[in-house]
């Protein structure tokens, strides 16, 4: 578990410091042409990964159903959301934005009780109310 919170804390990193590079660049960019040259420049990066690591025969060896779910994830994701993440960041604040994009894992709480029969706690509900009140507090 320490390598989950480690990696998370890295990835915390990262996209903390992302928004900044993409409001930089959404002054003179549509978000669409920047989503579309951040796919591209990821799905470069992800190729050479998977050639460079031998892993295309994972790639290769997933089932319809596992990439129908990666389908749908990239399509929530990494499409409908990035664009409309780009477009809030193109227009908004970036310290008001991010923390807002941020406090998706309410939804993937939710989400998660509901479709996946993962099991509500009481730590759960404290974050959620602490997310909610950070959340009201960048309002103001």
């Amino acid at each position: 578990m320490t390598n989950a919170y480690l990696l998370a804390g890295i990835a915390m990193l990262f996209w903390g410091i992302a928004p900044i590079f993409g409001k930089l660049a959404l002054g003179n960019v549509s978000p669409l042409a920047a989503l579309a040259i951040r796919s591209l420049v990821v799905s470069a990066l992800l190729v050479a990964a998977v050639t460079a690591t031998g892993h295309w025969g994972s790639v290769a060896g997933a089932t319809a159903k596992d990439t129908m779910f990666i389908a749908l994830e990239v399509i929530c994701a990494a499409l409908l959301g990035q664009l409309a993440y780009y477009y809030a960041l193109k227009f908004g604040e970036v310290g008001r934005v991010s923390p807002l994009v941020a406090a998706f894992p309410l939804v993937a709480v939710l989400a998660g009780i509901v479709f996946l029969g993962e099991k509500l706690s009481a730590a759960k509900i404290a974050a959620a109310i602490l997310i909610g009140s950070g959340i009201a507090l960048l309002k103001y």
